[in-house]
């Protein structure tokens, strides 16, 4: 299965989880490392899109194609979410949620809603539970920002 995740061009090889290790997100807290990506190039968009603030976007991006194994994945049903999983800004609940999630589970990636559409998936890759070979950079494809989008 190929995922994807959108970012500064010096970044685009990198799956070590730093960024999220230093900063947190959604579902995970500072000092978990993992890897955020998307079931499509346009749910990635959206998801950087939302998540940064106009004046730190730069024009010029890369999306990352990243093939992943699926039965590596684990579903988390939406039952199974912190009922406040969509608040904004996330809540700790939710941040412990996946980072427990992604510590604990025998699964190396684990597949949640998007809060700004539920019916689509990211894909949280926990970096120090995967075997490299099971996760591959196959393209890296540049990509300028259309300002449009947050105008």
């Amino acid at each position: 299965m190929l995922v994807y995740r959108i970012g500064k061009e010096q970044y685009c090889n990198d799956l070590s989880g730093l960024g999220a290790k230093l900063y947190g997100g959604r579902w995970n807290r500072m000092g978990t490392p993992c890897v955020y990506t998307s079931q499509s190039r346009a749910m990635a968009l959206l998801e950087y899109s939302v998540n940064i603030d106009l004046d730190f976007i730069i024009p010029k991006l890369s999306f990352t194609v990243i093939e992943i194994q699926d039965n590596l994945i684990e579903v988390i049903p939406m039952e199974s979410l912190p009922s406040n999983w969509k608040a904004i800004p996330a809540s700790s609940s939710t941040k412990t949620f996946g980072s427990d999630k992604l510590i604990q589970s025998s699964f190396p990636i684990i597949r949640v809603p998007s809060v700004i559409i539920p019916d689509e998936f990211n894909f949280i890759i926990n970096p120090t539970n995967i075997d490299p070979s099971a996760i591959k950079i196959v393209a890296v494809e540049d990509y300028q920002f259309d300002f449009r989008i947050k105008s």
